[in-house]
């Protein structure tokens, strides 16, 4: 416990290493972290905005990214080897096509969130929001 660094001190062991940052909008963000502040304001370079559907995955070039603390839900740093192992399972295709594939994917989530209401609604079940929204 002699290491331990409470609050965002302990960001000092992941200065120049690549890191994967989830913002509470969902996106995912992976770059180099430079620099951070005591509120765990974030600046990223090389940050490119990673979007997964259905084992394809599609990179978008951000640059240099100033993250504001409070809307990261999750980082960590990211291991090499891990990463080249998981990308041999996953298919890099361009963007657009990663957009609309997960188009289809929510537009399939609210046909069964309808459906599911439905049913919850004919067994008596109040059913008052099924909606995703920004919980933190």
């Amino acid at each position: 416990m002699d290491n331990f660094l409470p609050g965002s001190a302990s960001l000092v062991d992941c200065i120049d290493k690549k890191i994967l940052v989830i913002l509470r909008d969902g996106r995912k963000l992976i770059g180099w972290l430079r620099s951070y502040d005591q509120f765990a304001n974030l600046v990223l370079q090389d940050t490119v905005e990673r979007t997964y559907v259905a084992g394809q995955y599609g990179d978008v070039y951000r640059g240099i990214f100033v993250i504001r603390g409070e809307n990261v839900v999750l980082l960590g740093e990211i291991d090499k080897e891990k990463e080249q192992n998981l990308m041999k399972h996953l298919q890099n295709v361009p963007i657009a096509e990663v957009r609309e594939a997960q188009k289809r994917e929510q537009e399939r989530a609210k046909i069964r969130e309808k459906a599911q209401k439905r049913v919850l609604e004919s067994r008596g079940f109040s059913v008052d929001v099924l909606e995703q929204h920004d919980s933190y």
